[in-house]
């Protein structure tokens, strides 16, 4: 998830992934570096230019990583990460952007609340991608069987080890170290404020997913609420169209003008159930792409259709004047193509196989899609299934997902269900023990119903942003934030001087 925690499918024909990508759908659409795009499978769909559009804010450079940290594993290989040191001042704080399900956009180097908050403390800011995505490649290629070496956990590993060795390097270990990363990259800095207490005094752990579930249907019952908080009548208007689009998807004679309708590249062809769930999550990841990110002041590192909210699509969805609400669901769905610039859209599930089961580096789902999955597959599950009659889409059920790790890397549903406990009882789900980390959700991010929103103690208090989407608090300020939004990065602050004294 760049701001990241959304789930890959749509994505990789998609985007790329920022701090606040996110998951594994969406969640993994989320925040590029610090975040988790992993929003959702079509993650990098609508997302983000290429890298090289970006201007180069910060030189790359390169750390020198252990492959395997919990074995004698003595192979090595080079972890990009980034360096601002504008605002330093001796003797002011560490803070570490954490990398996630994408590339990590040297944009954030520049832009972002993390260096007004840099600024005001003096810090140095530094941040480090993640270990299989961006150009950060621990192995040869994306084989299934090297990415074994692919888990939050050597992630985890890699900031330790990270920070011990820059520390060392840059005369700052006995300064207060700051982990900063939104969606699932905001699950890490949590887990690494958790699992490191010793080398990090705090974390700004926004959007982040921290309860692992193999079906997260919470997820589409957010973005009916989202939907219904701009227009009562807007998820309705949805369903509807859903439910006769399942309909005809009954019927082969509807094929052709199915196909024209949602401007596919190549005729319609549905001779399975995963043929018919592809489609029909293609076309929710519409919605749920736009609710995750509404009004995220995301433009500075190149996303693509952020002037395309929640209100626009309930518009085109209430506009009698276009036909049934099936032919509004087209409608949307053909300005989503048009608003990235796609001449068609593909909803071949034989040709998001291919893509998915490419393990080359150049591969189409080389760009966080591959990867990502295989983590929801052996780690976190965050399938956002249409399971939920409290929600607007259909047919796309829990084992069209599931059934997705077996064909990908031969993960049965039993191992899956297995990998899955094993992560909450390993970082505490719900239940984490810890100090000094603030959790910020924004109301209409789907994310934040795996997330903590209310305070646990003290010194781990959660800020709850009504009205703001996906790792909303991560993004620059600009004039027309909400008042509660402005009022958040400001409570982030002072939690963090009063924590720095401590």
């Amino acid at each position: 998830m760049h701001c990241f925690p959304t789930q890959v499918n749509m994505a990789f024909r998609k985007c790329s992934i920022f701090p606040c990508q996110g998951t594994l759908l969406l969640l993994f659409l989320c925040c590029l570096f610090g975040t988790g795009r992993a929003a959702f499978k079509g993650f990098n769909r609508f997302k983000v230019r290429r890298e090289t559009d970006l201007k180069t804010v910060s030189d790359e450079q390169w750390f020198i990583q252990r492959l395997d940290h919990f074995s004698a594993d003595s192979r090595e290989w080079k972890q990009r990460y980034f360096v601002n040191e504008a605002f330093y001042k001796p003797g002011g704080p560490v803070f570490l952007m954490i990398g996630g399900e994408g590339a990590a956009s040297p944009a954030w180097m520049q832009y972002g609340t993390w260096l007004t908050y840099a600024e005001k403390l003096g810090a140095i800011c530094f941040m480090l991608e993640h270990r299989f995505y961006g150009k950060s490649h621990p192995t040869s290629d994306l084989s299934t069987d090297n990415l074994r070496f692919l888990s939050s956990r050597q992630a985890l590993a890699d900031l330790a080890h990270f920070r011990t060795v820059i520390a060392e390097a840059r005369g700052l270990t006995n300064a207060k170290w700051v982990a900063f990363g939104g969606s699932y990259p905001g699950s890490l800095a949590a887990w690494l404020r958790l699992k490191y207490p010793h080398l990090v005094h705090a974390a700004v752990a926004t959007s982040a997913p921290i309860h692992a579930t193999v079906n997260f249907p919470e997820y589409l019952e957010v973005v009916w609420r989202s939907l219904a908080s701009e227009d009562a009548a807007c998820p309705v208007l949805v369903k509807n169209a859903s439910d006769t689009l399942a309909e005809l998807l009954k019927d082969p004679k509807t094929y052709d003008n199915i196909t024209k309708d949602f401007n596919l590249c190549s005729k319609l062809q549905i001779q399975t159930e995963m043929d018919s769930a592809q489609f029909l999550e293609t076309l929710a990841g519409n919605f749920m792409e736009v609710v995750q990110y509404n009004e995220d002041n995301r433009a500075f590192e190149g996303a693509l259709g952020t002037n395309v909210t929640i209100k626009v699509l309930c518009g085109v969805m209430r506009d009698s004047s276009l036909g049934a609400p099936y032919a509004r669901y087209a409608a949307v769905a053909r300005l989503m193509l048009d608003t990235v610039s796609m001449k068609c859209l593909d909803s071949s599930f034989d040709a998001y196989v291919r893509d998915m089961t490419n393990s080359s580096w150049d591969g189409p789902a080389a760009g966080g899609g591959r990867q990502w999955v295989y983590q929801t597959c052996t780690e976190f599950g965050f399938f956002q299934s249409s399971d939920s009659p409290n929600q607007p889409f259909t047919g796309f059920p829990l084992r069209f997902q599931v059934k997705q790790c077996e064909q990908f890397y031969n993960i049965s549903a039993e191992l899956l269900t297995a990998a899955v406990a094993q992560t909450n009882e390993y970082y505490g789900s719900y239940d984490i023990r810890s100090s000094r980390i603030v959790f910020p959700n924004g109301a209409i991010d789907p994310w934040h119903a795996l997330g903590i929103t209310q305070d646990i103690t003290q010194d781990l208090p959660a800020v709850f942003i009504q009205g703001t989407a996906h790792c909303a608090n991560m993004y620059p300020a600009r004039n027309e934030d909400l008042p509660q939004l402005v009022l958040a990065r400001d409570h982030i602050f002072f939690l963090l001087q009063q924590w720095l004294k401590q």
